[in-house]
């Protein structure tokens, strides 16, 4: 049986993805899978066993200029690909309209989430079989489920596994002893704060921890200089790729990181890592997986899933705080000393 399946991004969508896989497989042996997925996640796919062949799609970048898209032929030869092999089934894990409408033209039934379950309702017409599953539980969980139903299965009674082999990806790395800070992610709401991490930094070398910081934009490489500046044994890293940073993740101790696609993952790469939540869920869109620790503020208005922090700091928040630089106000109930606290504790179980 050959599927194709649809999950362009973001990052941690397309690894929440990768435990459906693993179901698939084990519930269809010699079941393969064809994944339409953005061009800079394109890396991804292929390290689970079940997928045959990744397709790249560039949406992002094409609805940039649509004309030089057609033009190019670009577009063209994208669709040829998704004609190239005969499908069984399209599964489109999206639920948005962008991947809605790449299933168009395709003579093979297309699974998809219904208008109550998907993102944009307005996707789930396109679908001919049409899936609900409740919104009100972890992203892993519903795309698992989302497969079960499409091709017929029953979900195994288990946490979800990605199928992933965290010794291949590691390669060198095995066995290394350091720890890794993940301290970009994209909401500035979701950022702890620069001055937390400074600490935990100071707190990690003090105690004789290797760390390493990794970092994607200029930004985030000025913010890791300034964390290890004069630190023992805290190291800021050369620009890594997708790979690089897997291969740097697989080989870790443990990870620290907020809410960010590379703390997912370091989830599916079975890495116990301590992540930190402010604005956000845990429960929806938290790190999945064994060894996993997330440490959520309990502050009056979190989680409140915006991007713009609308809490006003009161008299006594400006005494208590210094409001330049422990900003957003609901990392403050997650100071470094807890998060060193819990983080030997996660390294010492040795999970």
């Amino acid at each position: 049986m050959r599927v194709l399946l649809i999950k362009t991004s973001s990052l941690g969508d397309v690894i929440h993805t990768l435990p459906a896989l693993t179901d698939a497989l084990e519930a269809i042996p010699g079941i393969r899978f064809d994944w339409v997925v953005e061009e800079g996640f394109a890396e991804i796919p292929v390290w689970h066993p079940a997928v045959a062949e990744v397709i790249p799609v560039a949406i992002r970048r094409w609805r940039k200029s649509p004309l030089k898209t057609l033009r190019s032929g670009e577009w063209q030869r994208f669709r040829q690909r998704l004609h190239k092999h005969s499908y069984d089934l399209v599964i489109d894990a999206q639920g948005l309209f962008k991947s809605a409408v790449l299933t168009l033209g395709l003579k093979v039934p297309v699974a998809g989430l219904d208008r109550r379950s998907a993102r944009e309702p307005l996707a789930s017409r396109f679908y001919d079989k049409r899936i609900a599953v409740p919104r009100d539980q972890h992203a892993v969980e519903r795309v698992r489920q989302l497969f079960a139903q499409a091709l017929g299965y029953r979900l195994p009674a288990r946490v979800g596994d990605y199928g992933l082999d965290r010794a291949w990806i590691a390669g060198e790395q095995s066995g290394a002893d350091y720890l890794v800070f993940l301290h970009g992610t994209t909401w500035v709401t979701k950022h702890w704060p620069e001055l937390y991490w400074r600490q935990l930094a100071e707190l990690a070398s003090a105690r004789g921890f290797q760390v390493k910081l990794p970092w994607g934009n200029d930004a985030e490489k000025a913010r890791a200089e300034r964390i290890a500046q004069g630190l023992e044994g805290v190291q800021v890293l050369p620009k890594l790729p997708l790979a690089g940073v897997a291969t740097l993740l697989a080989g870790a101790r443990a990870c620290v990181a907020v809410d960010t696609g590379l703390g997912h993952l370091a989830a599916a790469l079975d890495v116990p890592t301590l992540s930190i939540y402010g604005p956000t869920n845990p429960g929806w869109s938290g790190a999945y997986g064994r060894g996993q620790v997330h440490l959520a503020s309990d502050f009056p208005c979190a989680p409140c899933m915006s991007r713009k922090c609308k809490y006003e700091p009161t008299r006594e928040d400006a005494r208590q705080f210094d409001l330049r630089q422990e900003l957003p106000l609901c990392f403050t109930r997650l100071q470094p000393e807890r998060v060193m606290q819990q983080l030997q504790a996660l390294v010492g179980s040795g999970v």
